[in-house]
């Protein structure tokens, strides 16, 4: 049936200007010839390369990616957050992943390997243990990102603790918590770096980076607390003698490494003591061993970090990105160990 549109015609024979018979050969798409318009290449002749048949071309080499390897969500879980591929990324131990991570020193980390509340692909964590950024860790129960090494730089505040603040996150008796007054940050935690007592002011240090506050808290990196102490009763001479010397306490000797007259009088007498250690209240039982007791204590340095005095109690100042990374390059320096000599060895 014809239509007004489109009458039926009949096909044009070949040789009557009709349309020509396509080829029959298929069209290569994977062909590295230009589409579209353009030049066709030049016929073969007979001889030339077979009974004519077109030569081959050479295929071509495949292109490689230059650069740093893609991230992004194609990619995830082939590239580590370094930007290495997980093949050339180093196992590393699982405390220290974990303390960079933010979720809390090293010295933790171990414990809570050591209780058990750590696994590994299902499978319950031992200490020494190492991971990759596949693994899958979990603490009781609830997966965590890992953070292997990373050139970011950590963030580092300053508090000025007043008393009646606990240094925890949890207490039973429901005391408020120095974390409470710090800025909140995400896809981490801030880590105190060592304790002060309930009764106990002055400076506080907390970061971000587990790795940094086990550097700071251990003791071979000899780094100095200072304190300012108001005592109640007579510090004799003898006393002060037993004091730099070295005493008995239950958990081991321990001594001041200086001890300075503040001034005052009666029982508003204060005391400068410095000391290398941060064992629990170890300042406070150091005075109550000659028959002192401390009425008052602030912590008044930790290393290289003075109290500001324009720190108001209960306040808080960050450091910036350049005196953090400062601060963590001399720390690297002040705690390396002092080169072997060729010939002692």
């Amino acid at each position: 049936m014809k239509s007004k549109r489109t009458p039926l015609r009949p096909s044009p024979q070949k040789g009557e200007g009709g349309f020509e018979k396509r080829s029959e050969r298929g069209v290569d798409r994977k062909s590295d010839a230009p589409r579209g318009r353009g030049p066709r290449p030049a016929p073969v002749e007979a001889g030339e390369a077979g009974e004519g048949v077109p030569t081959a071309a050479p295929a071509a080499a495949p292109r490689r990616r230059s650069g740093p390897p893609a991230i992004g969500r194609a990619n995830r879980g082939n590239v580590a957050r370094s930007g290495k591929l997980i093949a050339e990324a180093k196992p590393e131990r699982l405390q220290k992943v974990l303390a960079q991570g933010g979720v809390g020193s090293r010295r933790e980390m171990e414990e809570w390997i050591a209780a058990g509340r750590i696994s590994v692909n299902g499978v319950t964590a031992v200490l020494g243990q190492t991971v990759i950024p596949t693994d899958k860790v979990k603490i009781g129960g609830r997966l965590v990102n890992l953070r292997f090494t990373s050139a970011r730089v950590p963030r580092i505040v300053m508090y000025h603790k007043p008393e009646g603040e606990i240094v925890s996150r949890d207490d039973p008796d429901g005391r408020p918590s120095v974390f409470s007054a710090l800025p909140r940050i995400r896809g981490g935690r801030w880590i105190a770096v060592g304790r002060l007592d309930f009764n106990t002011s002055g400076l506080l240090l907390f970061t971000t980076s587990g790795e940094l506050a086990n550097k700071l808290m251990h003791p071979s990196s000899q780094l100095v607390r200072e304190y300012a102490v108001r005592v109640l009763g007579e510090l004799t001479d003898e006393a002060q003698k037993q004091l730099l010397a070295g005493i008995e306490l239950e958990d081991g000797p321990a001594s001041f490494a200086s001890l300075e007259d503040g001034g005052g009088e009666g029982a508003n007498h204060w005391y400068r003591v410095t000391i290398y250690e941060g064992r629990n209240r170890e300042v406070r039982r150091m005075f109550e061993a000659v028959n002192c007791t401390v009425s008052r204590l602030i912590r008044v340095r930790y290393g290289p970090f003075q109290l500001p005095p324009q720190l108001k109690r209960g306040r808080v100042r960050e450091l910036t990105d350049a005196e953090a990374k400062l601060f963590v390059r001399e720390l690297d320096k002040a705690i390396a160990p002092p080169p072997q000599d060729p010939e002692s060895a």
